[in-house]
């Protein structure tokens, strides 16, 4: 079986950005993307082309065209989202982004009345009506299938960095999970996502592909959900693992880590050096580390144990990145790295204002709007829990589920 690979402009970038419409009033998540995509939607198009539906009706997709920079996507972003924000203002829907919705149980979610997620909730039952969590993509385009491999299994020693960077999942249906990301640890079970399988070169993954399609695990390459994946219709090794981001400032860092990632890769490949393929053990233990500690994790370097804070390791990459980034002209947004750890990540800004509340998360949405709306806030929380805070009392423990 071959995979066309549509190669892309070196380092080019795209940034998906999934959005939850909640009810002004309750701050429940709600139905509302049907309405505001069709308003949205060109006359004569099918569809706009940069707002999208998700699986459930109260998620609405915003996507950038191929940009060159990281600021040039955060505007293509802010331009979307505005949109999509008065569409939703007149139906009394406000817009924020996390993980999670810190309360709202799935199983009153509505499913997007598109064929695919309709078939996709019926193959997997449980485990798809149960994805009520979302996150951010970035696509950074490779010239080459060649390269798309050997960049994919370098880039897995990062999944702890940019998932703790960007954890914002700490609640699930009302309870305190004890998680910086309950998202990356829902989203595993289904059965291909996480981790990506370490396949040597394009050859191996078009091998892999065409045994799962002809099982009928899956039937097309985007039914594999890796946290980092080639994406071949787009030329493009994108990077799925971050958390849903509150602010177009952490998107922009996310964004930028990313985009120097793979543009540093690519030029160690054109100078014959052979990109390293972490042990899956250090792997499946740094990704557990992150979504359970997230900026306070430890993880692991080498396979004699070594361990560093995650915190030192990411103004680690920042500092190694940093010429790069001045090639890319991102350097600014990969500078906000030391920002987002003095500021706090969502996951603990969110269990700030659950505490401040006494364990109302109504809170948490109310801030989640702000933050979305007006940015990263100047200082962080006085008061940091570094574990979970008071909630119902149906939550085993009272706090954590």
């Amino acid at each position: 079986m071959q995979i066309p690979f549509t190669s892309s402009e070196r380092a080019s970038l795209g940034v998906e950005w999934e959005l939850q419409l909640v009810d002004r009033e309750s701050r429940e998540l709600s139905p509302g993307a049907v309405e505001i995509l069709e308003e949205m939607r060109p006359d004569g198009a099918e569809e706009h082309p940069k707002a999208k539906h998700e699986l459930l009706q109260s998620t609405v997709e915003v996507i950038t065209g191929v940009c060159t920079t990281v600021e040039e996507a955060t505007a293509d972003l802010a331009g979307t989202v505005a949109e999509v924000a008065a569409a939703a203002d007149r139906r009394g829907l406000g817009l924020l982004c996390a993980g999670t919705h810190p309360f709202t149980d799935w199983q009153t979610q509505l499913i997007s009345p598109k064929e695919r997620y309709l078939q996709l909730v019926e193959r997997m039952q449980w485990l798809a009506r149960r994805l009520q969590i979302f996150g951010v993509h970035v696509h950074v385009g490779v010239r080459s299938p060649d390269k798309a491999m050997p960049i994919v299994n370098a880039l897995t020693q990062y999944v702890p960095h940019l998932l703790a960077l960007s954890a914002s999942s700490p609640f699930w249906v009302g309870c305190d999970t004890g998680l910086a990301s309950a998202r990356s640890k829902v989203f595993e079970g289904m059965p291909t996502a996480g981790l990506p399988h370490q396949l040597p070169d394009w050859g191996a993954f078009e091998t892999y592909m065409e045994t799962l399609i002809a099982t009928g695990s899956i039937q097309s390459v985007r039914e594999v959900w890796w946290d980092i994946r080639p994406h071949p219709g787009f030329g493009t090794v994108e990077l799925r693992v971050c958390d849903g981001l509150p602010t177009l400032e952490e998107i922009g860092v996310a964004a930028a880590v990313s985009q120097c990632l793979v543009e540093q890769f690519d030029t160690q490949l054109d100078r014959g050096y052979t990109l390293p393929t972490p042990p899956s053990w250090i792997l499946r233990e740094n990704k557990w580390r992150a979504a359970r500690y997230g900026l306070d994790a430890d993880v692991i370097v080498d396979e004699r144990g070594t361990v560093r804070p995650v915190r030192q390791a990411l103004l680690d990459l920042a500092e190694d990145l940093t010429p790069t980034a001045r090639r890319l002209g991102c350097e600014a947004e990969l500078a906000g790295i030391e920002r987002v750890l003095a500021v706090g990540a969502s996951y603990q800004r969110q269990r700030a204002a659950a505490l401040a509340a006494g364990g109302d998360l109504r809170a948490v949405v109310d801030g989640l709007l702000t933050e979305l709306r007006d940015g990263l806030p100047a200082t962080g929380p006085a008061t940091r829990p570094d574990g979970p805070v008071p909630g119902p009392a149906a939550c085993a423990g009272g706090h954590a589920a």
